[in-house]
């Protein structure tokens, strides 16, 4: 069956089509023949029960500078003639990223998002995980820097990151002595009015910190990306490099555990990040990534899965 789908990203122009999951899945949407629209979040209108979009038709290929064409503009309802919206934009999770959520929630009921909006809306990365802190280094949601000095001469070195950063943005270590802690929590506070996270710092990051990419709840695949030189964060997007991993024991204990709560939230393409084998830190949904370092590694088609679940999601509200 050919899907109209409508990807809501970032500009094309700018993504790396060597990495991008989101490319990845435009391809293989198109070589399953379903006809692309892209457009961004700032394009949503709504009024009298209608959600609608400035977008443009869309073909890709892998081909570095020439990787996209776009047709004519249309005005596409997307409730009314689209069967499937990718929901990929970039955080930062800000109130236009959340505005959004809210738009496409209203249309959820006729056209399948992924992911669904109203969970992605409810499962923030950073406080979605703490649902699972069992699996978690120790944690401290705060802005108080008293608090923080006390965990921090607790556990004697700490990572202090904003609660709804991404990509490796604006993560620091503090060592035993504090040095800039009280600096840098002035700074957080200035920049974000919610609270920061502080977590024990973890010497095993240094081994690589591990995604795992769960289709609609299932295991799909995972890469281990490994810390830059002179760095903590391992991020791919801010230096870090990938390599090819096998799961630990407690891995598989943690998927176990949040595979069926992924999928009866609608979680189709979420990417988990542990470090050590053991140390669940984030639950990612907004926009994950990783599919393409995984095929890279073990030949697996993580975007055809994805369509896949997908496929099965359409068919049971078909039924």
């Amino acid at each position: 069956m050919t899907l109209t789908v409508a990807v809501q990203m970032d500009p094309l122009a700018s993504i790396n089509i060597a990495g991008d999951s989101t490319f990845a899945l435009m391809l293989s949407a198109q070589a399953r023949g379903h006809r692309l629209f892209h457009y961004t979040a700032e394009d949503l209108n709504w009024s009298d029960g209608r959600l609608w979009t400035r977008a443009h038709p869309v073909t890709v290929q892998r081909v570095a500078g020439d990787h996209f064409r776009f047709g004519d503009p249309v005005s596409l309802d997307l409730g009314a003639e689209a069967d499937v919206v990718l929901m990929r934009q970039d955080p930062p999770f800000d109130l236009g990223y959340i505005t959004a959520t809210h738009l496409l929630e209203r249309i959820a009921d006729r056209t399948l998002v992924v992911n669904d909006p109203a969970s992605v809306r409810n499962a923030p990365e950073k406080v979605f995980v703490l649902d699972y802190a069992h699996f978690m280094p120790p944690t401290l949601v705060t802005r108080s820097l008293e608090e923080a000095r006390a965990f921090l001469k607790q556990h004697g070195a700490i990572v202090v990151k904003p609660l709804h950063g991404n990509g490796g943005k604006a993560i620091f270590r503090v060592g035993p002595e504090g040095e800039n802690l009280s600096a840098l929590m002035e700074v957080f506070n200035q920049t974000w009015r919610e609270p920061h996270m502080v977590q024990a710092f973890l010497p095993d990051v240094a081994k690589g910190d591990k995604r795992i990419v769960l289709v609609d709840g299932e295991v799909a695949g995972a890469i281990n990306r490994l810390p830059g030189e002179g760095e903590i964060r391992s991020n791919l997007a801010v230096g870090g490099s990938a390599e090819k991993t096998e799961l630990t024991d407690r891995e598989r204990a943690i998927c176990a555990e949040l595979g069926p709560e992924l999928k009866r939230r609608g979680l189709i393409f979420v990417g988990i990040d542990v470090i050590g084998g053991e140390w669940l830190t984030e639950i990612n949904v907004t926009s994950p990534t990783g599919i393409v370092a995984i095929e890279r590694f073990d030949g697996t088609d993580v975007a055809g899965l994805i369509w896949d679940a997908i496929d099965r999601r359409l068919a049971e509200r078909a039924a």
